[in-house]
């Protein structure tokens, strides 16, 4: 009994839905289309980008020599004191008067400061350190600090 009204239920069922035809024409060009744009849009968006900076960190790494300030991937800032194939001695402290030094893999620095490039930034704070005798300028463009 219930076999039987389950049956008439699915053929019921059958009856209300219209039946699917093949497409003529072959396969349907805009999914292509759509999934290729997608992965376009991520290209450009994601993978692009992400390989520029490498080849920046890479070519940086690969240039870094003695002087030269870097973070590691652990988080230690430090001052390279010699360089190898393979890794760098950077000293990361000074305790009693002697320097702490470790050695780091080149693959685990994940960034990279030439002495060149700090040499500007302290210049431009050197500039910016002789206009102190002048007074800060407020959001509303007046000079002073007071009310």
């Amino acid at each position: 009994m219930i076999s039987q009204s389950v049956a008439a239920a699915a053929a019921s069922l059958a009856a209300r839905l219209p039946a699917q035809a093949a497409a003529p024409g072959g396969p349907d060009f805009s999914v292509f289309l759509m999934f290729g744009s997608l992965f376009a849009i991520f290209y450009f968006l994601v993978l692009r980008p992400q390989q520029k900076q490498r080849r920046a960190l890479e070519d940086a790494v690969k240039t870094a020599s003695k002087g030269d300030a870097v973070i590691t991937a652990g988080g230690l800032h430090g001052k390279i004191v010699s360089a190898d194939d393979e890794a760098f001695t950077i000293e990361i402290a000074s305790v009693k008067g002697q320097s702490v030094r470790v050695q780091v893999s080149r693959a685990k620095v994940e960034s990279v400061t030439s002495k060149g490039a700090k040499a500007a930034e302290e210049s431009d704070a050197g500039s910016k350190g002789a206009d102190k005798d002048k007074k800060p300028v407020a959001a509303d463009g007046k000079r002073g600090g007071g009310s």
